[in-house]
């Protein structure tokens, strides 16, 4: 049986994503070392903080072309909160590039009357790729949980796989393009619908 690499960078809650992939079947694998990631048949990139520390830390590991590698060879790729966010090729919230894997930039929410920032709790999405595979039996208005200050902004409206509004603002809740997905919100920290997400990463990879 394969494995999914889960990508150790000092920036995730590396526990709780394992545990939820475990639950459903998963056979993840915690690791810096680039070897381990290129031989892997799925990639889980977790990441919770600060989007330059995030950089750095990926590229002292020696990291980020390996990631590169596998996205491009067609590796199924999964990530998750801040992880989603280091695909895109910059962000509102530091100076460093990100791996440019998805067009576009990271971007903070527009202050507005009683919006509160962060966006933190439970939230419904509105499924734009609804026959993607991590939506797969899913309950309508799907709810989920969300801790963030920053959103995706792609610059290909297409690739937004689903979306949530918070105040007056909507915004990508995950992405999806090929072999690429990413979510803004935790599936592991969502219930038995964010398990039912991850469960449907598994199935789709392994």
């Amino acid at each position: 049986m394969g494995y999914i690499a889960v990508v150790d960078y000092d920036m995730g809650n590396l526990h709780s994503v394992c545990k939820g992939l475990e639950k459903v079947g998963g056979n993840p694998l915690v690791t810096d070392q680039a070897h381990v990631i290129d031989a892997a048949t799925a990639i889980v990139l977790p990441g919770v903080g600060s989007f330059d520390p995030a950089v750095q830390h990926l590229r002292e590991r020696g990291l980020e072309d390996v990631l590169k590698t596998a996205i491009a060879k067609g590796t199924p790729f999964l990530g998750i909160c801040l992880g989603s966010q280091l695909l895109f090729d910059s962000s509102e919230e530091g100076q460093e590039k990100g791996l440019g894997i998805i067009p576009g930039q990271v971007k903070h929410f527009r202050s507005e009357p009683g919006l509160t920032i962060p966006h933190m709790g439970w939230n419904g999405l509105e499924l734009n790729q609804p026959d993607l595979c991590l939506w797969q039996a899913l309950p309508p208005d799907p709810q989920v949980y969300f801790v963030h200050s920053y959103y995706m902004a792609p610059l290909d409206p297409q690739v937004v796989a689903a979306s949530t509004t918070h105040g007056s603002q909507t915004i990508a809740a995950a992405i999806a393009k090929d072999n690429v997905m990413a979510v803004q919100f935790h599936p592991e920290k969502s219930s038995t619908l964010g398990l039912k997400i991850l469960a449907n990463f598994v199935q789709k990879v392994l």
